[in-house]
């Protein structure tokens, strides 16, 4: 039985996934689904329970319809959805599963504290252009080249609706997140987070989730939400979040 938290998170969260669209993304409805098309993947955002209609062909439509397109699709998953099967009949589909996550929620103003940082680091909020591309470069050295085809043009089409905060340690960016403004103000996610490994457990982590969390207290946000990796979710649980359900996207691609 879901908590009231994450029922709160099904009904603010998963209802907006398909609102927030840079130029040239639209979103088209399918029965219970809505598919998110135009971006470097698809995306299907999917009501917790989709158990009254025919799900094997449900998913075999969204599969079909991106691989006319020639495109890769994403079927994000909630350990909580029915048909509780659904994971199978993904599976059964060609759909493979990526990273399982952990949503985590908590309250903006319990986090909204003055963020400390290591000596010679400083957080600012950026819009530019150039500082997008600064921290696409940050994560490609993490997480591979592949990104940076992607998220610097990603945050520059959406950043009306973003709000960037990047951490930099002289002219090196070590850190970087944002907030989603355009969302729901009930739940606001916050995004990105990734740091440098030479520059992990000195609080910087921590300090933009302080920073963005001051910002969304000031705004009028109400709860932040976060899908945490393995790595994130031990520092989210010791400032107070409250892990509600893990979440795993299910990927079907044309090239597999």
């Amino acid at each position: 039985m879901p908590t009231p938290l994450l029922e709160a998170y099904d009904r603010h969260v998963r209802a907006s996934e398909h609102t927030d669209l840079e130029h040239g993304v639209h979103a088209e409805p399918d029965g219970p689904v809505v598919r998110v098309v135009g971006k470097r993947r698809g995306f299907v955002s999917v009501p917790r329970d989709v158990s009254d209609v025919d799900v094997d062909a449900l998913i075999a439509r969204q599969r079909d319809f991106y691989a006319v397109r020639g495109e890769s699709v994403e079927w994000k998953t909630r350990a909580h959805d029915l048909p509780a099967d659904l994971p199978s009949r993904l599976l059964a589909a060609g759909f493979v599963p990526d990273e399982k996550e952990t949503v985590m929620v908590g309250a903006a103003a319990d986090f909204a504290a003055e963020p400390v940082l290591p000596d010679g680091v400083r957080i600012r909020r950026t819009d530019a252009d150039a500082d997008m591309h600064r921290i696409a470069a940050m994560n490609a050295r993490v997480w591979g080249p592949d990104i940076l085809s992607w998220l610097a043009a990603s945050l520059i089409s959406r950043k009306q609706h973003l709000v960037v905060f990047v951490a930099e340690a002289g002219d090196e960016v070590v850190a970087a997140g944002w907030l989603n403004t355009k969302q729901d103000k009930e739940f606001i996610g916050m995004f990105g987070g990734t740091t440098l490994p030479q520059w992990r457990g000195r609080g910087i982590y921590r300090a933009l989730v302080a920073t963005r969390a001051r910002l969304g207290v000031e705004s009028g946000i109400r709860h932040l939400w976060v899908d945490a990796s393995d790595d994130s979710r031990p520092i989210l649980e010791r400032l107070g979040f409250t892990p509600v359900v893990t979440t795993t996207p299910y990927i079907w691609s044309p090239h597999d």
